[in-house]
Order: C-alpha cells, then structure tokens, then sequence
C-alpha cells in the first residue's frame, strides 16, 4: 500500500477529472502529492484536505504549464518549498470538438502547446532535479486517439497526443543512464461527467457495449501511472500502457 513512501509527485492538471484521479491513487500507494492546475477551485481545497487526511503532504502550485515562465516558476518553488521531485505525471491536457475544415492555426497552436509543449516543459524542467538525485518516474498521459486517431475530427488532440509517443521514447533514452524511467499511459474511453457530455448516455451505451470490458474508469488510469512509478517498473520504459479495456490491440 505505501509503495511509493518518501516519493514526491507533481500532477499537472490535476484540479479535477483524470489528474485528480491520479494524484488520489499516488496518495493512496504513499507519495506527497503537488496538485497543478490553471484556476484555483474549491475542488482542489477538498482534495488536497482528503490528501493530507492519509497522513501525505499535499501542495497546490497554479500555473499554466504550457508557458514556460511559469513553468520555471512551478519548478523553482517545488525546489525551495518541498525540496525533491520523484514523479512527474504530465496529465494536463485539452480539446475541442472540431475537424480540421473549422479549426484555425489559433485553436491548433493552443491545443497543441497544452496537450505537448506542457509535457516538454515540464520534463525540461524536471530532469535536472531527477538526474541530481539519480531516479526519476515521469508518466505521459496520452490517449487511444493518438493510436488510431479520433472518432470525428480532433485532427489536433490526436496529432498532440500521438507527438507524446516519440517525445516519450526520446526522453527514456535521456533519462536511462540518470536513473529515469519514462513512460506512456493511453487511456481508452473513461467514463466521466467529459465522456457522458461529448457522448450523451446513448452514445456511452453504444460504445460501452463495443468495448471488451466495458467503459473504464479514471481509477483504472490512476493505478497504471501508480504501477509504472513503482518497483515493478525498475526495468520498463519508452513503453505505452494500454488502458483501454480492449478496445484497440497493438
């Protein structure tokens, strides 16, 4: 259960959703968590109280991740005030449900520096702490549509959460000798407030009884960047996880 004891981990994107999800099962196995996000939220005041009430330290940081002053400025007050970063979960992330005929250079820069720039940023700033301490987890969250592109448009969401797949393998060359693992969790369709919008309960029936083992939940996620921060990870990286019940095989 403590398995990730004495391990600091920053969530980014973790105010709501998945990232909370994460940031709630890294607790659970142990870690001090440090919650990121873009707004500050009562949500977040409740998580990071349900967080400390496991007896973990918990630190909310707001930054947009996608600009590098700030960035700088998240990673300078992590070195000062918590003093070492173990993991790294680039969670944040974005979309908007256009295709490519009604989507601008604008809405396609902005997804793609939220979805990417986020997670080269963030490993940018992250490695140097983790190369001086020799180890270092970092966990890209990606997605099925960077695999077998997305149902309906969203030519930027798949072609950012497809980029995370190089970036990944570059990065777990870097990071090898440094004691770094770097790895990729692909989440399939989670059932959420997100997915029951995007879908409506007809859609989500449809496609629950299209998929092996059904809709997942953002748990299922949680517990995939937990094992992959974890001991049984000494000798895995470059690697994408599958989370998506079955319904895309490699």
């Amino acid at each position: 259960m403590d398995e990730l004891n004495n391990m600091v981990a920053l969530v980014t994107g973790s105010g709501k959703g998945l990232g909370k999800e994460i940031a709630w099962v890294l607790a659970e196995k142990g870690a001090d968590i440090i919650v990121n996000d873009i707004v500050e939220t009562p949500e977040i005041n409740i998580t990071l109280s349900q967080i400390r009430k496991m007896g973990r330290n918990a630190w909310f940081v707001r930054k947009d991740v996608s600009k590098e002053d700030e960035v700088r400025s998240l990673f300078a007050y992590i070195e000062k005030e918590v003093g070492r970063l173990d993991i790294l979960v680039n969670n944040a992330g974005t979309d908007r449900s256009n295709d490519i005929f009604a989507t601008t250079l604008d809405e396609w820069n902005y997804i793609m520096n939220t979805n990417i720039t986020s997670c080269f940023l963030c490993s940018k700033y992250a490695m140097p702490l983790m190369k001086q301490q020799q180890f270092g987890r970092i966990v890209n969250i990606s997605s099925i549509t960077g695999q077998q592109g997305a149902l309906k448009g969203h030519v930027h969401y798949s072609s950012s959460k497809s980029a995370m797949y190089g970036f990944t393998k570059a990065l777990a060359r870097t990071g090898a000798p440094l004691g770094v693992n770097v790895n990729v969790v692909a989440p399939g369709l989670i059932e959420s407030a997100l997915s029951l919008l995007t879908h409506g309960e007809e859609g989500l029936k449809a496609l629950r009884s299209s998929i092996p083992l059904g809709l997942g939940k953002p748990r299922d996620v949680g517990l995939a960047v937990a094992f992959l921060c974890g001991e049984g990870s000494r000798y895995i990286t470059g690697i994408t996880l599958d989370v998506n019940g079955g319904a895309y095989f490699r």
